[in-house]
């Protein structure tokens, strides 16, 4: 029982310690591209990071999704989420959650503002 207890405690700060890391991935890059998020390396420095996390990149692979996917999606939100609330920016911030990242590649060609309205609902704005 004792070696279950470490076992829980340990996963849970590994886990913890992931959510802060993707955490402060995605406020670094806000923070980065604040006033320039038209910027195309945005969107490359976004998949990379997507791509090198263990279970945001399996979802990448389960979808197929290409460094142009991820443009075309940042695009979509950028229409009707272009605006900061505290460290969540919509187009960013969705990349680095793993329910987003996978509603978001299961509907990529679903409608912008039906995009953008699901991932407000989810961070709250």
């Amino acid at each position: 029982m004792q070696y279950f207890l470490i076992i829980v405690v340990i996963a849970f700060v590994l886990g913890l310690a992931r959510a802060m890391r993707m955490s402060g991935k995605s406020v670094a890059l806000i923070e980065k591209y604040e006033g320039d998020f038209e910027n195309p390396a945005l969107v490359e420095e976004i998949y990379a990071a997507v791509s090198a996390d263990f279970f945001l990149s399996r979802i990448v692979k389960k979808y197929g999704a290409t460094l142009e996917d991820f443009r075309k999606l940042n695009a979509k939100l950028m229409i009707w989420g272009d605006f900061r609330k505290y460290n969540r920016y919509v187009p960013i911030t969705s990349f680095f959650n793993r329910t987003t990242l996978e509603y978001l590649l299961a509907h990529k060609n679903d409608d912008a503002r039906a995009l953008t309205e699901k991932m407000m609902n989810h961070f709250h704005i």
